[in-house]
Formats: C-alpha cells, sequence, structure tokens
C-alpha cells in the first residue's frame, strides 16, 4: 500500500505504538495468565506474582513489531535481531550447497558467513534477506549447544533456507536453536513468495542466525554490530569494500 512507503526525504509516516504479539505467543501467555488467576483466587500470592511476571515475559519475548525494509534490487537485510558475533569465510552446509540437479544450491565454495546471537531480550520473528522465492525449508535435528560457539552451525538443532530471486540469485540461511531454544517453527513453505524483510519464522526461546551472503560479497557490519532484522542492510550483492569500526 501506499500508505506504507517511506524514503530519506521525508515521505511517510512514523508513530510510536505498542508491539503486537505474534500468535505463536498468545497461547502461551493465556496458559500462564490463567494459572496466575487460579494461583491468586486460591490465594497462592507466592505462586500468583511469579506467574503473572512470567505472562509479561511472554508477550515480550513473542513481540513482533513492524518493521521498514529498505528497498534495493542488491541489497541484503538482516534476518534476526541480535548481536553479530562471528564473520568468516566457510563453506555452505551441505543442505545448501547441493543442487539435486535442478541448478538451485550455493555451491561448495567457501562464502562470507555472518552469524547473529539472539539473546532473550531480542524480537524473535526472523525475516527474509531477500525478496523472491523460497526454494528450500531443510529442518535437521541435534543439540543444544550454547549458540555462541562456532561449532553450534554444525551440531544444533537447525533449519535450513534458501531464498531465489527473480534473476537467480540465492541467498542461503540457518536458523540455529541455542541453549533453551526447543522448537524452530516456520511459517512458509518451498514454492511460496516472500518480501524482502518478510516474516519467515521464529526460533522458540533463541538463538541464532547464519547469513551466508554470495560470492564476490562482503559484510556491510562489524563484529560486535547490533543489527536489527528486516531493516539492517548487511550488504550489497557486488560490494566488497572493507569497513572497519571502533568499540565506544
Amino acid at each position: 500500500m501506499s500508505s506504507n512507503l517511506t524514503d530519506n526525504r521525508g515521505r511517510g509516516e512514523a508513530s510510536w505504538q505498542w508491539p503486537s504479539v505474534h500468535p505463536e505467543g498468545r497461547k502461551f501467555a493465556l496458559i500462564a495468565g490463567a494459572a496466575s488467576v487460579f494461583a491468586a483466587f486460591m490465594a497462592w500470592e507466592t505462586v500468583a506474582w511469579p506467574l503473572g511476571a512470567l505472562v509479561l515475559g511472554i508477550l515480550a519475548f513473542f513481540r513482533d513489531p513492524p518493521r521498514v525494509t529498505p528497498q534495493g534490487d542488491g541489497l541484503i537485510v538482516s534476518p534476526a535481531d541480535g548481536l553479530v558475533t562471528l564473520i568468516r569465510k566457510v563453506p555452505p552446509p551441505p543442505e545448501l550447497a547441493r543442487t539435486d540437479g535442478t541448478g538451485e544450491g550455493l555451491g561448495e565454495a567457501p562464502l562470507t558467513r555472518i552469524s547473529i546471537f539472539m539473546s532473550v531480550f531480542d524480537v524473535h520473528i526472523n525475516r527474509s534477506p531477500i525478496s523472491g522465492t523460497v526454494r528450500r525449508v531443510a529442518y535437521i535435528p541435534g543439540r543444544f549447544l550454547n549458540a555462541d560457539l562456532d561449532k553450534a552451525s554444525d551440531e544444533n538443532e537447525r533449519q535450513h533456507w534458501l531464498v531465489e530471486r527473480s534473476d537467480g540469485l540465492a541467498i542461503g540461511f540457518t536458523q540455529i536453536a541455542g541453549l533453551v531454544a526447543r522448537r524452530i517453527v516456520p511459517f512458509l513453505k518451498p514454492g511460496e513468495q516472500v518480501a524482502a524483510g518478510g516474516r519467515i519464522g521464529l526460533i522458540r526461546f533463541g538463538s541464532r542466525v547464519d547469513v551466508f551472503l554470495p560470492e564476490g560479497t562482503e559484510s556491510r557490519v562489524l563484529v560486535g554490530q547490533k543489527v536489527i532484522a528486516g531493516e539492517t542492510v548487511l550488504a550489497e550483492v557486488g560490494s566488497q569494500a572493507l569497513i572497519e569500526g571502533q568499540r565506544q
């Protein structure tokens, strides 16, 4: 809708609003709320108050605020809120590298991988880095190691995504569960269309997302930088400029 368009010259409107709560979290809040009311009715105050606080925590965890996604053919936006903890060149996982004879896949050559760690205080709705068609969603069971560890990419429970633009360029990214995460929830299936910044899923109570940039493309974000899903530009296709930062 045209009313949703904004630009860097002042077009559009903005106002603060309470973020909505994703339906995936409402059922947990209702259960905790009902338990809190029952405990209060039974005069179990030592139980009722913590349960009431739990309701607020659940609503905060599953908050789903609107995002303004920059538009541009070469822009790759962050799929997750969180802290950039790792940037390194690694071969893509087999689930994203293979082509299955369809021509789809990232290949086996090392690509720049950006790892984004989500704390329990971050928004946990994940979004697509680009506009295109979902070509692959591959769930892999695994362990629940600390998502900060590099080996979590290969050993933890995870879900791989491959999204392909209309010109054939594909971006792979992976949702990785962590210490307290116990379910990765997808919102889309292979064959469905998604816009850049569109919601693709969440990791319930965790934890990390890895993004694999196309060959010849380097990160525009730095290790230690905070990024916002659907808003922060991680990279621009074909850009390889060195960017340095200073912790302050």
